[in-house]
């Protein structure tokens, strides 16, 4: 009797020890429970597992960050042009009046928004680039900030960085390269800069959707709109 269960339990442990060796053999279970156990989210600056061993030799690729990737501007981009509405009609003169009265210009401005949020979009956007433009020392500051994220990510690649006894990762090396750049920044009057694009943005964009008309559709839908 007690052989047999001696038996048993070493047929039981040896499961048990199977089970535990494959496990631990398997190599996506093991990072996904390192990764559960340390509590650390997913870095989108980090590179694949692939990427890092995948066919050219260390050090002769240079590598950008999984988040600023092309695809993923492109892919943005994309989205916002077939959202955007036609810029004939959205510049037709013949389209904006004044409104009446306070209830339908609150009604305008957010259905405006709603409708041509895209090309809002495009229209803050070419303010920005406008505003860097024309001002050189606005392009220095933004190359050095670029530059120095370049080198720092590059660095961390080839060995981790470590600042006050913590890693530094994507977030962080974005917030080290702001540092760096600073001074470069409050050169070129960044400051003046960014709310020279807000007040323009809020104008431009303020203004078309109080005076741009509803569309039938929009007059339609607010008809049917309960009080």
């Amino acid at each position: 009797m007690s052989a047999s269960s001696s038996g048993g339990a070493g047929v039981t442990a040896q499961q048990s020890d199977c089970g535990h060796r494959e496990f631990l053999s398997d190599p996506n279970t093991e990072e996904e429970k390192r990764a559960v156990m340390a509590g650390k989210a997913v870095d989108p600056f980090a590179m694949d597992a692939g990427e890092q061993t995948g066919g050219a030799p260390a050090g002769s690729r240079t590598w950008l960050p999984r988040g600023l990737s092309g695809s993923v501007a492109k892919e943005w981009f994309e989205r916002r042009r077939m959202a955007m509405q036609p810029w004939a009609g959205f510049v037709d003169q013949r389209r904006f009046s004044k409104p009446r009265n306070f209830g339908e210009l609150c009604q305008r401005v957010v259905r405006n928004l709603d409708t041509y949020h895209s090309n809002y979009t495009f229209i803050f956007l070419g303010l920005i680039l406008y505003c860097i433009i024309s001002s050189p020392m606005l392009l220095l500051a933004l190359a050095v900030f670029v530059g120095a994220f370049y080198i720092i990510h590059l660095k961390s690649l080839e060995s981790k960085l470590v600042v006050f006894g913590r890693e530094v990762t994507g977030v962080h090396q974005l917030t080290l390269a702001g540092a760096v750049s600073s001074p470069v920044f409050w050169l070129a009057g960044a400051g003046t800069a960014v709310f020279w694009v807000l007040g323009a943005t809020l104008a431009v964009i303020g203004s078309h959707a109080a005076f741009r008309e509803l569309d039938g559709a929009d007059m339609d839908e607010l008809m049917m709109e309960p009080v």
